[in-house]
């Protein structure tokens, strides 16, 4: 059973997702927290293998939430997957800086977020073509110049192009078949440039590779 614990200020929105979960045979909703705090105590309580964070909460936001999760040894098997609407696209790299796998908006559709649960807990980040990869252009476009991570430079071409694809929210048997690997490969080279980034996962790795240009809205696919 995947276990999932849902975070949310809003009873209703907390009733749909359980309803949802609950209905599905291999789900099952552990625990609901309305804020940030309880969040954070329910998980370590429970340990579930997927919160469902929302960032607007009373007391600890959701972002403040999923830093304590993440940094917690204890729940080292516990994914964030952080849901926000459209009107939140600041928080979408200070989230997944935070700790979080991925995240949904709001208006995600049902089969989509059963979707996303599996993911989050098969330990996948959640990066969707049609969702992340706007939302994080956007936010690129709007940042200010970051320094590149001293990491970045260590990357050979062929790690540099697993990363770009990467960031491109391909899984990792698209990005196998787009570049002539075998999946095993690339789990390899996505493995090396988590350690060289001192990335936490792939997520964090979309961000990167946004920050530091080698991703840029726009972006045609080349290098």
């Amino acid at each position: 059973m995947i276990d999932v614990l849902l975070a949310d200020d809003q009873a209703l929105v907390r009733g749909g997702f359980r309803a949802l979960v609950d209905s599905e045979p291999d789900m099952r909703v552990v625990a609901e927290a309305a804020t940030g705090d309880d969040a954070v105590s329910l998980a370590l309580k429970h340990l579930p293998d997927v919160v469902l964070m929302d960032i607007r909460m009373p007391g600890a936001d959701g972002l403040a939430a999923t830093r304590r999760i993440a940094a917690d040894p204890r729940a080292a098997g516990v994914h964030v997957v952080v849901v926000t609407t459209f009107e939140l696209d600041e928080y979408v790299t200070e989230a997944i800086r935070a700790g979080a796998t991925g995240f949904l908006v709001k208006d995600t559709e049902p089969a989509d977020l059963v979707r996303a649960v599996r993911v989050a807990a098969s330990g996948e980040a959640l990066l969707s073509p049609s969702v992340t990869r706007r939302l994080l252009a956007r936010v690129a476009g709007a940042a200010r110049d970051v320094p590149a991570p001293p990491g970045l430079d260590e990357l050979t071409p062929r790690e540099r192009e697993v990363l770009v694809e990467v960031a491109g929210g391909l899984a990792n048997d698209e990005i196998a078949r787009k570049l002539y690997l075998s999946e095993s490969t690339v789990k390899t080279h996505v493995s090396r440039v988590l350690t060289k980034l001192a990335a936490r996962d792939r997520a964090q790795l979309v961000v990167v590779a946004y920050e530091s240009g080698l991703v840029r809205p726009g972006w045609d696919g080349e290098l």
